[in-house]
């Protein structure tokens, strides 16, 4: 069974006519013929009985006639929807990000680029997770594109850095650094700190700044999101290295600059290499890159 016997056949039960359908379709009347005559050999049953000079529908013909155009409304609704995604102008952008973005950094992204883009029409959809779970999705085809940590050894990926964030250390308000407004990182080795879990991107970055310190971490719990991190600091958990994110401006702690070693903490856009990419989304990526990217110095 193919597409051209559904679209003859329900053709044909429209007209009831060989010949008007045979003209109708632009075929000869004997394929038209030969079409249904392998349908019905297929199905098992016949579909068509004659009437005078015309044909109806057997019983079994009906039946099979609303699967058949529920069938193509189907098809013909996937082909509308997968044609509009691949418009010029219109279309679904689905994004993976990590936490830290959620606040500021996505909805300001992705506004600005609605704003300087009022000729298109396009939805997104947001998806927050770890580093570890939006490449995953990235490669399952979940995300168009991903924003999140680099990480080494995905070769399928490629990662262009967007921004830059700062990672602070951060304390209760009721801590002996408190009254501090920078430290070096050795002045945290006293205290039990808490980390963020080894599927977070940011782990690799905060224990390479622990290492270029020459220090062991004291590690009291992990923990994967920035949020929750900070509501353990607040209610005197632990200390924590982390991004400085909105949220810690309204809890009770006390963010310090680190003065040394100073590392810097990179935010990317990945997307797969070398994967078709619709023409709304190739056109958010050249946005991000043109207005946001950066040069990463080699450390």
């Amino acid at each position: 069974m193919n597409l051209n016997q559904l679209y003859y056949f329900v053709a044909l039960a429209q007209t009831e006519h060989y010949c008007k359908t045979a003209e109708m379709l632009s075929i000869t009347q004997p394929s038209l013929s030969h079409a249904i005559s392998n349908l019905e050999d297929e199905l098992g049953t016949i579909l068509f009985e004659k009437r005078g000079r015309n044909i109806a529908l057997t019983k079994y013909g009906k039946i099979f006639l609303e699967y058949a155009t529920e069938s193509l409304q189907i098809l013909e609704a996937g082909v509308k929807k997968t044609k509009a995604m691949n418009s010029e102008h219109t279309g679904i952008i689905d994004i993976g990000y990590i936490f830290t973005l959620g606040i500021e950094f996505i909805p300001r992204i992705v506004r600005a680029f609605l704003s300087a883009s009022p000729e298109l029409d396009v939805d997104f959809r947001f998806t927050v997770g770890n580093t570890q779970e939006i490449i995953r999705g990235l490669k399952e085809e979940k995300y168009d594109v991903a924003f999140c940590s680099r990480r080494e050894k995905e070769q399928q990926v490629s990662f262009v850095p967007v921004a830059e964030e700062n990672l602070v250390v951060v304390v209760p308000q009721c801590h002996p650094l408190a009254k501090k407004a920078e430290i070096t990182l050795a002045e945290t080795a006293p205290y039990r700190q808490i980390f963020f879990t080894p599927s977070s991107g940011l782990r690799p970055t905060i224990e390479r700044l622990f290492t270029k310190a020459d220090i062991q971490p004291d590690i009291a719990y992990e923990i994967e999101e920035d949020s929750a991190m900070a509501g353990l600091v607040a209610q005197d958990f632990g200390i924590a290295v982390m991004p400085e994110v909105p949220i810690l401006k309204y809890l009770d702690v006390k963010t310090l600059r680190i003065t040394d070693p100073v590392i810097e903490r990179f935010i990317y856009m990945a997307q797969v290499k070398d994967r078709y990419q619709p023409p709304v989304v190739r056109k958010f990526i050249s946005y991000c890159v043109t207005i946001h990217g950066l040069e990463v110095r080699e450390s």
